[in-house]
């Protein structure tokens, strides 16, 4: 929602304002649609020669984040932190019984609470690599972390792949503009024969598609670059949280410390509070007894 509102005030104010003052749009309309074909033509053709199927169908999909905001709400985080405290304390109680879950997350009863949750692939890789590692002894947690560091490092970097993309696409508008513009001015030098009036809607049709690669560079696209970076960020808290708290685990502090440890660790916007913490893992050890 407030991804639309912030499109509607660009377009309200840069167009409100040009009219205001006087201008005309006719000129601007007119031209539009055959400069939108050259710079956004030119734009797409760029974006698609420079990434792979893959890539383009992962910036076409993170397009949805500037609408939709992050991923992770702060309900997540509370059920995240109840998953790893019944995988804790199974895995202390009965490490041949944690096997299974870690095994097969799509079977487990305990994983099977949080649907969310395994429906992500990243979160359940991690949690169940690094729990799987803990359990062949591999239980260095200076070495765990560091393991877990360069994988969270890798999934961020893929990520931010299409951040970048459309970053790049922005900084390549405002020159498609210029070509656009240069294209238009040829056209007029080729009628220069004609009224001073005629050579003047030319021309102002030719600086349309300077104004059209400045404005959605930095109107649209880069906004959209920069908001997918945001919620990605904001994202990467949730798959952190998961290395505090196994970390913390490797260095066997008590489960619940442990749970605190990835609470208090978490940025406060998006923290569940203690005393919600507290209530839900209640409901937890209830269900278990």
């Amino acid at each position: 929602m407030i991804g639309i509102i912030g499109i509607v005030i660009i377009f309200a104010m840069v167009f409100g304002g040009y009219v205001a003052a006087g201008g005309k749009l006719g000129i601007i309309l007119k031209s539009l649609p055959f400069e939108m074909i050259m710079i956004g033509g030119a734009a797409v053709g760029a974006f698609v020669l420079s990434n792979d199927v893959a890539a383009i169908k992962h910036t076409l999909k993170d397009v949805g984040k500037v609408f939709k905001g992050p991923k992770w709400k702060p309900a997540d985080y509370r059920d995240l932190l109840c998953l790893l405290f019944e995988l804790i304390r199974l895995a202390r109680q009965n490490p041949v019984a944690i096997e299974e879950h870690i095994e097969a997350p799509d079977s487990s009863p305990i994983f099977g609470k949080y649907p969310k949750i395994l429906n992500d692939h990243e979160a359940i890789d991690i949690i169940c690599d690094t729990m799987r590692s803990a359990s062949m002894n591999y239980d260095d947690p200076i070495q765990v972390e560091e393991v877990l560091d360069k994988q969270l490092d890798a999934n961020y970097h893929h990520a931010m792949h299409s951040s970048h993309a459309m970053q790049s696409v922005a900084d390549a508008m405002p020159a498609l503009g210029i070509v656009a513009a240069v294209l238009g001015v040829i056209k007029t030098m080729g009628s220069i024969d004609q009224p001073p009036e005629i050579l003047g809607k030319m021309i102002g049709g030719a600086l349309v598609g300077t104004f059209l690669g400045v404005f959605m560079a930095y109107g649209f696209i880069a906004p959209f670059a920069a908001r997918m970076k945001s919620v990605i960020d904001e994202d990467s808290h949730f798959y952190k949280l998961i290395r505090e708290v196994l970390v913390a685990n490797l260095h066997n502090h008590a489960t619940n410390i442990c749970i605190e440890v990835g609470r208090q660790n978490t940025p406060h916007h998006i923290r569940p509070s203690f005393a919600d913490l507290e209530e839900a893992l209640k409901a937890v050890k209830s269900e278990a007894a």
